[in-house]
């Protein structure tokens, strides 16, 4: 880990003090800063990350109590470390004071030059491990962010695949095996909370037609066309699937009258009459084709799936072979 090296400021308005500190701190392996009032201190505190401030108490306009107290008000500069350093140091009074405007500790005049160099090698260890610390949980979070962002991006990618393997990847409708399992779940449901179900079968009347004459492009096209006035005709919490090419399957909630029920499909056969524009390989045109569907009611417990799905097969065939375009219901 390659941590920048450590800031220290010197603040004192004796030049030949200045040469002092310099010549102690130089094997610090920390990089000085000096300034000789304390506004000239105030300008580098806002423009750099200090480990350490030696500050002087005794300045003429601006003395370090002042310095202490504005560079405690700011909210990013006031854990800097400040040593005062004075003539003064056995003055209790001015001691207390100095601790009051932030100081962390003090060092006497004249300068001792193994203390001095002992106090800011402690500061400096300080300010290393701080700095150490700060870079590992940057470090973490930002490994934390990428972790999350990788497992959103799994659940995504699992959640796509489950889609795909329950849906059509034409039309985006349930596919086969989803229309079982909610087909399965309307017969579970049933019993327990009232009105029955309906099964209804289509088949498009005309579509390889216009598969052959425009193209598969332009079939694929009025698949989604059909796909999506099939939504657009059923409740909720009806199902619309797409079973394979042009058959679809229509699981109908709620139902409790045959003539209400017939009556729906008749209107689902209406809608999906009407043209579809498409763009084919001759450019636009518009697409004519219906629905033959046959609908089963299913009859309780005793039907099983396949039972239904059998008899909404034999009613739709019984449209197709009665002229398709139209609705009937099974026996």
């Amino acid at each position: 880990m390659n941590l920048p090296a450590p800031k220290i400021l010197v603040v004192d308005d004796t030049p030949a003090n200045l040469v002092a500190m310099r010549h102690l701190l130089a094997d610090s392996g920390a990089e000085l800063y000096e300034a000789d009032n304390g506004n000239a201190a105030l300008a580098l505190c806002l423009d750099n990350e200090f480990a350490l401030i030696l500050l002087d108490v005794n300045m003429p306009e601006m003395d370090g109590f002042e310095v202490a107290f504005l560079i405690g008000e700011d909210e990013k500069l006031r854990e800097t470390p400040i040593i005062f350093v004075t003539a003064a140091y056995a003055d209790d009074i001015n001691r207390v004071r100095g601790y009051h405007f932030g100081a962390v500790d003090y060092i006497a005049k004249p300068i001792n030059d193994m203390i001095l160099q002992s106090k800011v090698r402690v500061f400096l260890e300080l300010y290393r491990a701080r700095a150490a610390l700060k870079s590992t949980l940057a470090e973490l979070e930002e490994r934390n962010d990428q972790l999350n962002s990788e497992i959103t991006e799994r659940r995504r990618i699992e959640a796509q695949i489950r889609h795909q393997a329950t849906h059509d990847m034409l039309t985006g409708l349930p596919n086969r095996t989803l229309f079982h399992d909610r087909l399965l779940t309307a017969m579970q449901r049933v019993p327990r909370h009232g009105p029955g179900f309906a099964l209804a079968m289509l088949d498009i009347d005309g579509f390889k037609g216009v598969n052959d004459n425009h193209g598969h492009p332009a079939g694929d096209a009025l698949l989604k066309a059909i796909a999506e006035r099939l939504g657009d005709q059923v409740r909720s919490n009806d199902t619309v699937a797409r079973l394979g090419g042009d058959e679809f399957a229509l699981i109908l909630e709620d139902v409790s009258d045959e003539a209400l029920l017939m009556r729906r499909c008749e209107e689902i056969g209406v809608a999906l009459a009407a043209p579809y524009p498409l763009e084919g390989r001759h450019g636009a045109f518009e697409a004519a084709v219906s629905a033959s569907i046959g609908v089963a009611i299913w009859k309780g417990d005793g039907q099983a799936d396949e039972d239904l799905i059998q008899a909404a097969d034999r009613a739709l065939y019984q449209a197709k072979d009665g002229g398709k375009n139209c609705c009937v219901m099974a026996a």
